[in-house]
């Protein structure tokens, strides 16, 4: 067997065995009518993200909280149907603010927070959460893994300071792209760099 041949078959062994992990900085997610309030125009593509149909916007916003702001702070696309905003537990300290961990979406009941863009500020009425570490897989995806939509696991991580993950949601979508999604904090606690991997446990 060639070499070729053997990274084929090496890179078929990992893919039934482990998923990618990406660490997820702080960003916000902001409507049609909040983006031209921000910046005076709908979002304009950087680059896009692992997952299928997202991308790091051109745009940035200064995030605004009781007690601390963050300038910078990214933004993605496209643009969605409310604002929302991700930060870890330890960005929420210096905002000054105790956000709900949460999955994307699940905003009801959540904090306010302000953006401050270039061209105005929006004050969003709620949307501040600390996104719940979960994981997104194609429905093929989840056979191969024997996992099922909304499904609580636990995780092995093969990284620097490995640890076992409790709690992380499965997420499935025929547009999603397989990976692991943990904030900043998490990463940080175990050691994460750029290509290491995780694994679902039995």
């Amino acid at each position: 067997m060639n070499e070729q041949a053997l990274q084929a078959l090496a890179d078929a062994v990992f893919s039934q065995l482990f998923i990618e992990l990406e660490a997820s900085g702080r960003h916000v997610h902001v409507t049609d009518a909040q983006s031209m309030a921000l910046f005076g125009h709908k979002l304009t593509p950087k680059r896009p993200l692992s997952q299928p149909g997202q991308y790091l916007a051109n745009e940035r916003v200064t995030l605004i909280g009781p007690k601390g702001e963050f300038q910078n702070v990214a933004v993605l696309g496209p643009e969605r149907k409310e604002g929302q905003v991700e930060i870890s537990l330890t960005d929420g300290r210096v905002l000054g603010v105790d956000a709900p961990i949460r999955l994307s979406g699940d905003v009801a009941d959540t904090p306010p927070i302000s953006l401050l863009g270039p061209k105005g500020r929006v004050d969003l009425p709620r949307g501040l959460i600390v996104a719940r570490r979960h994981i997104h897989l194609t429905p093929a995806d989840a056979d191969k893994f024997h996992v099922s939509d909304g499904q609580i696991v636990k995780l092995q991580t093969f990284t620097s300071r490995p640890c076992i993950f409790e709690d992380v949601v499965v997420r499935i979508h025929k547009n999603f792209a397989a990976a692991v999604h943990l904030d900043y904090d998490e990463a940080n606690a175990c050691g994460f760099k750029s290509g290491d991997l995780g694994r679902i446990l039995p």
